[in-house]
């Protein structure tokens, strides 16, 4: 009988690359099932989001309305070409969240061994966290996006010998669109700060070729001076990009606090759109193994930038509770330290006993179904039915385009974001119901002589449910 050696075997030879393409598969049909499985609301949000995408113009844009501009003028399209739906709000979301994993899983794949990386992208990319940023119609995903994809080209630059130039292009044109989006000033001046203090790096930058080195420099000098010269004219701009539109210095503490409060309690609070917790217990308990792995050989850059970049977390979410999002990228580089840490020393026990690795595949199975299972149950069911999260989606527009026709719709709040619905339905929307024979109503209204109330439309929410009231003439006046 012909001996079987496993490491002929096709499934042996190819087993990363099919682990890939299944996560992959997975993860993308996942992704355009988001609205539709969870988070079927719109947060306040989103809704301002979107109203600010679809009415930006060029005057606009000359006249300094930059921030989060990249995230918008796709929101702008998104919703011009498919209309205002929530699928449309939220499809930027979906497309960046599917570039952010696979540059999640390019990244950790140049830093660590394909069964490491492999096994760190389900955890990061299938969790709750990853979730709502990538279903969420909001500028926030961008706060990961712009950081994980300058380290991936910086991990190009600095892993050649001879670096292609045009990963130094990319990179220029990455960091200049990324500074339109808020804390990303911060972030490059860190990018800056920290290839000063890694004598590697420099070596690295010292020896790039001097012709992209000077373009990149041009490139990256041109887009500062035009956003200078937009916070000359408009100072408001530099505040949205490096704090937050209504932010307070006395509150810093304070916004840290409410920021980590959500990681990692175990109830959610009313008005935030987080669940909690927002690292689970396995996954952290993983992280802290990483974090302690890192601390041999500490000042290498790879190893040394997950815990900057933590703090850096920290100081960002003093401006905006919202930021923690950005834990994302951190910890994803910890997991993969943390699984390479509990392979190498199981691997260590046993270094010529082909069964004992094998034998390490069940608790390992054990070990990811325990942690991604659970998550993507409590983000599936967590925002339909926990009260404090799913009270915070509405779904006001959903009720109208699947109630209403040709109807005349009268809004008294958001009134520019139901506007839109003009563009591609019939239906008429008014802030004003002078003159109207009959109209239907986002909430009620003042009952005036001459309407009754026909009929009030409801949503699922156990909160605040009565959507939409119809509204017919009575023909006489005084009734």
């Amino acid at each position: 009988m012909k001996k079987i050696i496993i490491s002929k075997l096709f499934l042996y030879r190819y087993r990363f690359v099919i682990g890939y393409i299944i996560l992959g598969l997975a993860f993308t049909i996942l992704l355009f099932l988001l609205p539709f499985i969870a988070q079927k609301g719109l947060s306040d949000a989103e809704i301002n989001s979107a109203t600010d995408s679809y009415y930006l113009g060029k005057a606009g844009i000359l006249n300094g309305d930059l921030v989060d501009l990249p995230y918008r003028i796709l929101q702008k399209f998104s919703i011009a070409i498919f209309g205002l739906t929530t699928f449309a709000i939220k499809l930027p979301s979906i497309i960046i969240g599917l570039g952010l994993g696979a540059l999640l899983i390019l990244l950790l794949n140049r830093w660590f061994k394909s069964n490491v990386s492999l096994l760190a992208s389900c955890l990061i990319i299938l969790s709750t966290p990853f979730l709502f940023l990538a279903g969420s119609g909001t500028p926030l995903i961008m706060l990961v996006f712009w950081p994980t994809l300058l380290l991936w080209l910086g991990s190009k630059i600095q892993g050649e010998t001879r670096p292609k130039p045009m990963y130094c292009f990319i990179f220029a044109i990455a960091m200049l669109l990324s500074i339109f989006t808020p804390y990303m000033i911060y972030f490059a001046i860190f990018c800056v700060l920290f290839v000063a203090s890694q004598p590697h790096l420099r070596f690295v930058v010292k020896n790039l070729p001097k012709i992209p080195l000077i373009i990149v420099g041009i490139i990256l000098l041109s887009g500062f001076i035009v956003l200078g010269i937009s916070i000359v004219k408009h100072p408001a701009v530099i505040m949205e990009l490096l704090f937050a539109r209504d932010y307070e210095a006395s509150s810093f503490l304070n916004n840290i606090i409410s920021a980590l409060a959500p990681a990692f309690s175990w109830r959610s609070t009313a008005e935030s759109v987080f669940l909690s917790p927002l690292i689970s217990l396995p996954i952290f308990a993983l992280v802290l193994i990483g974090l302690f792995s890192t601390t041999k050989g500490f000042f290498a850059s790879r190893n040394s930038i997950a815990s900057i970049l933590i703090v850096f977390c920290l100081i960002i979410t003093g401006f905006n509770p919202d930021a923690i999002v950005f834990i994302i990228l951190p910890l994803s580089i910890l997991i993969a330290h943390g699984l390479k840490y509990i392979l190498e020393k199981w691997y260590g026990l046993f270094p010529e006993n082909p069964y004992a690795r094998i034998s390490a595949m069940l608790p390992l199975t054990i070990l990811f179904a325990i942690m991604i299972i659970p998550n993507l149950l409590q983000y599936v069911y967590g925002y339909r039915y926990n009260p404090n999260i799913a009270n915070e989606f509405n779904y006001n527009l959903d009720v109208i385009r699947d109630n209403l026709n040709s109807e005349t719709l009268y809004v008294k709040d958001n009134y520019d974001f139901y506007k839109i619905l003009e563009a591609s339905t019939n239906i008429q929307v008014v802030d004003k119901i002078d003159g109207l024979v009959s109209f239907a109503a986002v909430g009620p209204v003042e009952q005036k002589d001459g309407f009754k109330l026909s009929r009030i439309i409801t949503s699922p929410l156990s909160e605040n449910s009565d959507i939409i009231y119809l509204y017919t003439s009575t023909g006489k006046e005084g009734d």
